[in-house]
């Protein structure tokens, strides 16, 4: 079997992968024992960061050589606003009362200067942990979950967990696969490395929602906002 750039990138971010399965955060998320206070913080975080993800989406889609590209980047935009929203705003009450973390700032940020001072290749590499390492991290859960009904995070594991998001993730590799087949050495070079820091932050932003992290000094600090009735 011919080995794909993408399997390149999976194998050379083993080890940040491995790390994120052993997080406290999502060992808990798993089996039901994370602190609900926690969980509301993570989504809060993880409602401003779809924000930035969803404008870095509608970059790579502007930025796209392909119609079908230009769609599907748009549609996945539109979903991280819409679509995975809803389900943020259903277990948080203000999402607005959230100060966006240290964390959740820089990997926003981020992927925001990627899409603009970087070509298409690098956004469409820089883009794909999101939807990668939580397609997998959503099937590891499910796999140590049980019931999903009975299940306090039941919701959120079955949204990542699902096969059209599968199949949105594949679709984004064949994206990147492509791309990186029509790229230069040096494009090749540049997408490895915007794709394992994007998965660095990946690993960041989990950590970040289990030590609930806060600026040390000059911005609000995030508020604790019970669960929608």
């Amino acid at each position: 079997m011919t080995t794909t750039f993408c399997d390149e990138l999976w194998t050379a971010t083993a080890e940040i992968r491995a790390a994120i399965d052993k997080l406290p955060f999502v060992i808990a998320l798993g089996d039901g024992t994370l602190d609900r206070q926690k969980f509301v913080y993570y989504l809060a975080q993880d409602a401003h960061y779809l924000h930035g993800y969803a404008r870095a989406l509608a970059s790579a889609a502007a930025k796209a050589d392909r119609p079908q590209d230009i769609a599907f980047f748009a549609k996945s935009a539109h979903d991280a606003v819409v679509v995975e929203s809803s389900l943020h705003e259903s277990n948080v009450v203000d999402i607005d009362a959230w100060t966006p973390s240290p964390t959740c700032t820089g990997y926003t940020s981020y992927l925001l200067s990627v899409a603009h001072t970087q070509g298409y290749p690098e956004l469409a590499a820089a883009v794909l942990p999101c939807f990668w390492i939580y397609a997998e991290v959503g099937r590891a859960l499910l796999e140590r979950a049980g019931d999903l009904a009975t299940h306090p995070y039941g919701d959120w594991i079955g949204t990542y967990a699902d096969e059209e998001f599968e199949a949105a993730t594949e679709r984004a590799r064949q994206i990147v696969n492509r791309l990186a087949d029509q790229a230069d050495p040096a494009t090749r070079a540049r997408m490895r490395t915007v794709y394992t820091t994007a998965s660095t932050w990946e690993w960041m932003f989990w950590d970040a929602a289990w030590h609930m992290e806060s600026w040390p000094v000059g911005a609000a600090p995030a508020q604790v906002s019970e669960p929608a009735k």
